[in-house]
């Protein structure tokens, strides 16, 4: 059983870490040493993903009569913590990623497959009357504006309508500068006259 300032040093250490790291990122209490000057280090399990293996470590400094008082916090790796894994060839990997991506591509069927069939054949039935000889889509399809549509809320009347439409096809075309006009003009020969080579 710990005894009271054990657990003196073990609660600074904890406030310390709180300070710069979520509560839930440091585990169990794995070991502390003391040594006879005062100096105690405590060392903490890491749940922090991506750091198998490290460490919280905190310093503290311990006088007789006073409170602990940390020196340092930090998080360190573990002896084996910064070896990088086996190596696995790549035909192996290869096939574990296949059967990651069949897995996956399996539950994404199962979800389309969930009621999502009934849908896509409508759709598709509705496609395959438009589809149909005999069938003239410029009946089906209304190129009358509503009365309730934009250009209607606007106060736009057909005749404006038609004149955009007609101005949209025919642009205008781009003037010439008049500077470039008059190089133009100087550049002609006068009155006969063949240009200087």
């Amino acid at each position: 059983m710990p005894d009271a300032r054990s657990s003196a040093r073990e609660a600074a250490a904890r406030a310390a870490l709180a300070e710069f790291t979520a509560a839930g990122d440091v585990g169990a209490l794995l070991e502390e040493e003391t040594t006879d000057d005062g100096l105690s280090t405590l060392s903490f399990a890491t749940t922090q993903l991506g750091y198998p293996g490290w460490r919280w470590t905190v310093a503290i400094a311990e006088l007789p009569g006073e409170e602990p008082s940390v020196l340092e916090a930090e998080l360190l790796p573990s002896e084996g913590a910064l070896l990088a894994p086996d190596w696995v060839p790549w035909s192996e990997r290869l096939e574990e990623y296949r059967a990651a991506q069949a897995a996956a591509a399996e539950a994404n069927a199962e979800r389309a497959s969930d009621g999502d069939a009934d849908d896509v054949d409508d759709d598709l039935d509705d496609v395959d009357e438009l589809d149909k000889p005999g069938v003239d889509l410029r009946e089906l399809i209304d190129f009358e504006p509503d009365e309730d549509s934009a250009a209607a809320d606007e106060g736009v009347g057909q005749q404006d309508q038609a004149d955009a439409e007609s101005a949209d096809a025919d642009p205008e075309p781009v003037a010439v500068p008049a500077r470039r006009q008059r190089r133009k003009r100087a550049q002609k020969p006068q009155g006969g006259q063949k240009p200087e080579a």
